[in-house]
């Protein structure tokens, strides 16, 4: 019996080697995400070690010119310098995605383990509320609580947030009520490790495995949400450079000036696609262990 439960108290993941040698495949895709994140990244840090412009500078002779050797990615009609603008504002839209996609976490992750580990009043209050969140679309939630409290930054981080924590709540809960009932856990609880003990070596960690790649792919999701709300004039004040902003802003002259929209929807796709191919890749890695 006691080699019976010490085999049960062995993590549950098998770690095998993925498709390749060592486990390593050279991966084009991944790279360029990876490569891209970085730039962006970059660009958020220290932008002005790309444009040496201000974002904000004006020159109503050098209004809605087209892409040129002088303005990279043109300017807008107050002679803005596009390029310079993109660059800027990648920072306010990865504080946005970054910040709405954590503070999401936090609360999916307060509510989920209280779902699962707790009794069955907790857990159906919990669920109940759940589903009802999970009824109403998260960028409607986002929408109405911003029209609510005004628009900024910091309640544009909030109303992503809030539309989303649901679903990652969810699925904590799932993932919970899956370890407590695995057979390691309760080995562990008959050879009398105590419950906190049980809950940070065992269900905490293999709880939040998958939802570390679906957070990843998460930041895309709140980078969109974020700019569609300042599309909507309900995100990021003008003229300050946030890229759904900038597409509200461009969106009388996407006939006649189609680089307003095309650059900052470019870089707005392009931040989705690398995180999504980042975690893709992540879960791609994660799996490959568990087999």
């Amino acid at each position: 019996m006691t080699v019976n439960v010490a085999q049960g108290l062995v993590a549950p993941t098998a770690y095998a080697a993925p498709n390749g040698k060592g486990g390593r495949r050279f991966r084009p895709a991944v790279w360029l995400a990876a490569l891209f994140l970085v730039l962006v990244l970059a660009w958020a840090v220290v932008p002005g070690a790309f444009t040496s412009e201000s974002p904000f500078d004006t020159d109503v002779e050098a209004a809605i010119q087209a892409p040129s050797l002088q303005h990279w990615f043109g300017t807008d009609a107050s002679g803005r310098d596009i390029y310079t603008r993109v660059v800027f504002g990648a920072r306010s839209s990865l504080l946005i995605g970054t910040g709405a996609t954590a503070l999401a976490l936090v609360a999916a992750i307060a509510f989920g383990f209280a779902a699962g580990l707790g009794g069955r009043l907790t857990d159906g209050a919990i669920s109940r509320f759940l589903e009802v969140v999970l009824a109403l679309p998260g960028l409607l939630l986002a929408l109405i609580f911003i029209a609510m409290l005004g628009p900024g930054v910091a309640t544009e981080i909030v109303a992503v947030a809030l539309g989303s924590a649901a679903g990652y709540a969810w699925m904590v809960r799932g993932q919970v009520i899956a370890v407590r009932n695995s057979a390691y856990v309760h080995a562990a609880t008959a050879l009398g490790h105590s419950r906190s003990r049980i809950i940070v070596r065992h269900v905490f960690p293999n709880a939040m495995r998958p939802l570390v790649v679906l957070a990843t792919m998460g930041v895309g999701q709140s980078i969109v949400w974020a700019s569609s709300l300042s599309f909507l004039g309900l995100g990021v004040a003008p003229p300050a450079p946030e890229w759904g902003a900038m597409l509200d802003a461009g969106r009388d002259f996407v006939s006649t000036a189609w680089w307003l929209e095309l650059f900052p929807g470019l870089a707005i796709v392009g931040c989705t696609l690398a995180v999504t191919v980042l975690g893709r890749h992540l879960q791609q890695r994660i799996e490959g262990r568990l087999t």
